[in-house]
């Protein structure tokens, strides 16, 4: 009955460790029928080592960066999840701290060391999601607890990472911030949003360009074509038209800008029209845009 008994648990604790990244807790021993007195032995002999209260790493003492997320979530019970930091470094948006940021129920009052416990009135309303097999808050709530951190140039590239990630991108940041309850972030993360001065990734100018073609019920362009030895942003074969649309990280020097009225000249010599629209236009004057476009797609439909 004993060795048929540590036969087994050894297979389940052992599946565990190896989805939990190689730490446990106590009361996961316990739970797979390992008593007190086997796991202190184990930790006498070395096969169990401390990380934090009730939480230990398996066979050696060194764990992963997932494993110390996932052993700091273990010492702060089921219902807490990466948050801040830790949980942007989790989606890929943020460098890794050794500071493990968790967000727990207000209930919850526990304290360790090494770990910056955020507590909310609840986390029922917040969608559950899972990074590696870790609890982790869910893009947009991530963005919001980074941006009580960090500088305003660290929150656009956090975003704009998001973006190329495809996890979450402006519109819907904006769209979920009237659903996430009030707290520190959240005017910080919108006030970077509606910045004249935020950069939006080429997706994101791409999605809201085509937004105002949809707009004007124009037949769509081809995106990120090879026109003349240059990759645009647009193009509409039917008329010659080519439509670059310019963020700030790629277009704000002068010799970025000497770059842009090549291009453009190489397309003019080779018979094209190029017109180029600002980000902020895109952005902030999406009528005035629109009208312009409208404009020109109307004199080159005129002159076919």
């Amino acid at each position: 009955m004993t060795p048929k008994k540590a036969q087994s648990w050894s297979g389940e604790v052992w599946e565990l460790v190896r989805q939990q990244h190689g730490v446990i807790a106590r009361g996961q021993l316990l739970a797979l029928g390992l008593g007190s007195e086997a796991i202190e032995h184990r930790i006498g002999t070395g096969r169990l080592h401390r990380i934090w209260r009730g939480v230990y790493a398996v066979g050696r003492p060194e764990v992963s960066k997932h494993g110390l997320v996932m052993g700091a979530l273990l010492s702060c019970g089921p219902t807490a999840r990466a948050s801040h930091g830790s949980a942007g470094w989790l989606w890929g948006i943020g460098p890794w701290k050794r500071r493990i940021d968790v967000v727990v129920p207000n209930r919850v009052m526990r304290r360790r060391p090494g770990i910056r416990l955020h507590r909310r009135r609840s986390l029922d309303s917040e969608v559950s999601c899972r990074v590696s097999g870790i609890p982790v808050t869910s893009p947009a709530v991530t963005l919001v607890d980074m941006a009580s951190d960090l500088p305003d140039a660290g929150l656009e590239r956090a975003i704009r990472e998001a973006d190329r990630l495809r996890l979450t991108d402006p519109e819907k940041l904006r769209a979920a911030l009237g659903s996430i309850s009030r707290r520190p972030g959240v005017g910080r993360l919108r006030a970077v949003l509606d910045s004249e001065t935020f950069s939006l990734t080429d997706s994101e100018l791409e999605r809201r360009f085509l937004r105002l073609v949809r707009a004007l019920a124009l037949p769509p362009p081809k995106t990120q074509a090879w026109l003349n030895g240059y990759r645009v942003d647009f193009y509409w074969p039917e008329l010659g038209l080519v439509v670059e649309t310019d963020g700030l990280r790629y277009h704000r020097t002068p010799s970025q800008q000497r770059r842009d009225r090549v291009r453009d000249q190489v397309h003019t010599a080779a018979g094209l029209t190029p017109l180029r629209f600002t980000a902020a236009q895109v952005h902030f004057e999406p009528r005035q845009t629109m009208a312009t476009l409208a404009a020109v797609i109307s004199r080159l439909q005129s002159a076919r």
